[in-house]
């Protein structure tokens, strides 16, 4: 079981801290690296794109969308 990490990010010109379990941060990560992105670019275009929810649940999903075999 992995722990609650804490991180601070500016997105959009605000800074937010962002609660998630290490292993989706560690997703998080390669995931902004696949793309050549940082990982505050990432979480932005994730926010930016969200239908409502909270930030950390957006981004949970969007590590589960990415690592989720396609039918």
């Amino acid at each position: 079981m992995s722990g609650i990490v804490k991180r601070s990010l500016t997105i959009a010109g605000h800074r937010t801290s962002i609660s998630l379990e290490a292993a989706f941060w560690d997703e998080i990560k390669a995931m902004a690296a696949r793309r050549g992105m940082s990982v505050a670019a990432l979480v932005a275009e994730i926010d930016a794109g969200r239908k409502g929810g909270n930030l950390s649940s957006a981004l949970r999903i969007a590590v589960l969308d990415a690592i989720r075999p396609r039918p």
